[in-house]
C-alpha cells in the first residue's frame, strides 16, 4: 500500500472542485462511492496468464480482485446534450493475477493498486425517455499504479445508473484499461478491466437568478428571492410574494393580497379615494359625515343630509311659502303651491289696478301720457312687481266720438303708451302685452257727458 497516500492526495483534490456527479442540468454534480474489482485476465493481453478478450469474463471467484471496502470515489460534471465527465479515483489490492494456459491460478502476494482517470461518458436515458433506466458509455483516459509501476491507460467504460430516486442511483459499471506502455512478461501494470459498484448522489443544479434556489425548485428562476417562498421574492416583506402581492412596494395584509389599510375601514388604500381617513366601501373609502350617500368632500353641505341634484345641500325655501327654491318661480316672494310659489293675483288687486289703470291721462286726442299720471303708474308697477311670474294685457277703449277707425288707432296708441312706460320702469316685457278695442267695449253710455268719460279708459288685466 506504498501509494495510498498518493492516491488519497488525488481523491481529495478531485473532490475538493466538486461535490457531485452529473446526470442533468437539474442535478448537474453527482458523486459515487463503492467498491471495485479489478481483473488481468479476459484482456487478449500477451502474457502468457492472461486469456482471450471476455474469456471468463464474469469469473470473479477466480479471477477478481476485491478489496472489501470502499475503494473508488467518483466525481464529475454534467457538459450539456447528455455528456458529463467524470474523475474517479480508486484503490485496490492485486493477489489474482489470471491463470496459465493449463488453467493454473497466478498468484501474487499482494500488490497495491491505485488508479485516477477520467471519462466523458455520453448517458442514454433521455434518448430511451426513461426515467429510472440511465446506461451510458464512456471513454477517457487515466494513470493506473501497480505496486511501484505505474503506465498509462486508455479506457472505454459501459455503464448502468438505477435511479431509486431523483438524486439517488445504484451504479454499475465495467472499464477496459489498455495500458499503453509495451511491458515484457511479467511487468506490471498490464492491461485489465475495472468493475464498480456504488451508491450515487446527484445534487446541485443551475440557479439563473444566484438567490441560492435551484431553477428546478424556483417558481421566479430570473429574478432573486427567497427560499422560504421558493425563489420568489418579496419586495415590501410582508410576508407575500411579489406576483401575489397587489402592492408590492408596500407592506400590507394577505386580507387586501399585500396592500395596505392605513385607515382601517375595510378598504384597501389603492382602492379608497380617501386612504388616511376611516369612510365607507360604498363611497370608496370616503366619509359621509352627514349620511346622505355623497362623500363628504363632493358634498357641498358635508353636515347637513341633501340630495346629489343639489350638490349634497338641503333645498332651500327662502321665502317660507312652503314650495323648496327648486320649484318656486318666485323664490324671493311667498305664494301658493297651486302657484308655484308665485302669489296669486286675486280678484281684489285685479280691481285696485284698473282703478289705478283708469286714472292715467292722456293729452286729448293723443297717446301722450300726462305728468301728473306718474304717481299712479309707480303705484301699478309695485302690483306688478309682487307678482313676476304673472302676465297682464294693457287693454286701450275709447268713446264713441269720432270716426271708429280714428279711436281704434288711438286705442291702440295708448295701451301701447302704457305698456312703454312700464316696461321702461323695471316690468318684463314679455309679462305684458297691448291690445286697443276702440269704442267696442264700452262701460258706460256715450250719451252722456260721464259715461263717455267712464268709456275713455286704460285696463291692465290678468292673463289666465
Amino acid at each position: 500500500m506504498k501509494h495510498l497516500s498518493r492516491f488519497l492526495a488525488a481523491s481529495l483534490l478531485v473532490l475538493g472542485l466538486s461535490t457531485a456527479n452529473a446526470q442533468d442540468e437539474n442535478n448537474p454534480w453527482a458523486v459515487s462511492i463503492g467498491i471495485n474489482a479489478v481483473d488481468v485476465f479476459p484482456t487478449g493481453g500477451d502474457l502468457m496468464n492472461q486469456g482471450e478478450i471476455f474469456e471468463e469474463f464474469f469469473n470473479a471467484n477466480q479471477n477478481w480482485n476485491i478489496l472489501p471496502s470502499v475503494s473508488t470515489v467518483s466525481v464529475g460534471r454534467y457538459i450539456g446534450d447528455g455528456f458529463s465527465f467524470t474523475a474517479t479515483g480508486s484503490v485496490n489490492q492485486i493477489d489474482k493475477f489470471g491463470e496459465l494456459p493449463d488453467g493454473t491460478e497466478v498468484r501474487v502476494d499482494d500488490l497495491s493498486y491505485y488508479a485516477l482517470d477520467g471519462r466523458i461518458s455520453y448517458s442514454f436515458k433521455n434518448v430511451l425517455n426513461t426515467g429510472w433506466f440511465d446506461p451510458y458509455l464512456g471513454v477517457g483516459g487515466g494513470y493506473t499504479w501497480v505496486d511501484e509501476l505505474g503506465a498509462g491507460t486508455l479506457n472505454g467504460s459501459l455503464g448502468f445508473n438505477f435511479w431509486l430516486t431523483e438524486n439517488l442511483a445504484l451504479n454499475l459499471q465495467s472499464t477496459y484499461k489498455h495500458v499503453f506502455e509495451d511491458y515484457e512478461t511479467g511487468s506490471y501494470p498490464p492491461t485489465h478491466f475495472q468493475h464498480s459498484a456504488g451508491i450515487t448522489f446527484a445534487f446541485g443544479g443551475k440557479d439563473t437568478d444566484g438567490d441560492g434556489v435551484y431553477d428546478k425548485d424556483d417558481e421566479c428562476p430570473e429574478v432573486p428571492g427567497l427560499e422560504e417562498f421558493n425563489g420568489c421574492p418579496d419586495t415590501d416583506g410582508d410576508g407575500i410574494t411579489d406576483a401575489k402581492d397587489d402592492c408590492p412596494d408596500t407592506a400590507g395584509t394577505a386580507e387586501f393580497n399585500g396592500c395596505p389599510d392605513t385607515d382601517g375601514d375595510g378598504v384597501a388604500d389603492p382602492k379608497d379615494d380617501c386612504p388616511t381617513e376611516a369612510g365607507l366601501p360604498e363611497l370608496n373609502g370616503c366619509p359621509d359625515a352627514d349620511g346622505d350617500g355623497i362623500a363628504d368632500g363632493k358634498d357641498g353641505c358635508p353636515n347637513e343630509a341633501g340630495p346629489a341634484s343639489n350638490n349634497g345641500c338641503p333645498y332651500q325655501d327662502k321665502d317660507g311659502d312652503g314650495v323648496l327654491d327648486k320649484d318656486d318661480n318666485c323664490p324671493d316672494v311667498a305664494g301658493t303651491v297651486a302657484n308655484n310659489g308665485c302669489p296669486e293675483v286675486t280678484e281684489e288687486v285685479q280691481k285696485t289696478l284698473n282703478d289705478y289703470a283708469k286714472t292715467i291721462l292722456f293729452d286729448s286726442g293723443k297717446s301722450t301720457i300726462k305728468s301728473e299720471s306718474n304717481k299712479v303708474l309707480g303705484d301699478i308697477i309695485a302690483i306688478l312687481k309682487e307678482y313676476p311670474n304673472a302676465k297682464f294685457t294693457v287693454e286701450g277703449h275709447t268713446d264713441s266720438v269720432g270716426s271708429e277707425k280714428l279711436n281704434q288707432r288711438l286705442s291702440d296708441s295708448r295701451a301701447n303708451s302704457v305698456k312703454n312706460y312700464l316696461t321702461e320702469n323695471g316690468i318684463d316685457q314679455f309679462r305684458l302685452s297691448a291690445v286697443g278695442y276702440g269704442e267696442s267695449r264700452p262701460i258706460s253710455s256715450n250719451k252722456t257727458r260721464k259715461g263717455r268719460a267712464d268709456n275713455r279708459r286704460v285696463e291692465i288685466n290678468l292673463v289666465k
